[in-house]
């Protein structure tokens, strides 16, 4: 069992930024993928940011030149780096982790993610 704990959402100012992180603990594999995705309500999930354990990683075209994903190995850690926030970014973000390091073409497939976090809010205000 894998446990995944967000934290670091609230409101981001227009032309600020935002930190949030993601902790994994319980029974990680050594190979797997975690991930962020966000989700407004009457729209689809959609994910933002995958990174692997051996490192690959993916970004969702929406969000390139303003958000980062970082991943800290050593503390099971995933983090989202919120820059430049649009009308498109308010959502409930959530931390999701695989027990496989996935190729590409799968990274942003929720279906892939065995395990998800209980989300946080972010709101950008003006």
């Amino acid at each position: 069992q894998v446990h995944l704990v967000e934290s670091g959402g609230g409101s981001v100012q227009a032309g600020g930024s935002l930190r949030l992180s993601c902790v994994a603990s319980g029974d990680t594999t050594a190979s797997y993928s975690m991930a962020w995705f966000r989700q407004s309500p009457g729209k689809e999930r959609e994910g933002i940011v995958a990174i692997t354990s051996n490192g690959d990683s993916t970004l969702a075209n929406s969000v390139k030149g303003r958000f980062t994903g970082s991943k800290d190995n050593a503390k099971n850690t995933l983090n989202l780096q919120i820059g430049s926030p649009q009308t498109c970014d308010p959502s409930m973000y959530h931390c999701a982790l695989s027990q496989r390091a996935l190729p590409g073409y799968e990274r942003a497939h929720q279906d892939e993610y065995d395990y998800w976090g209980q989300g946080t809010q972010v709101t950008v205000s003006s």
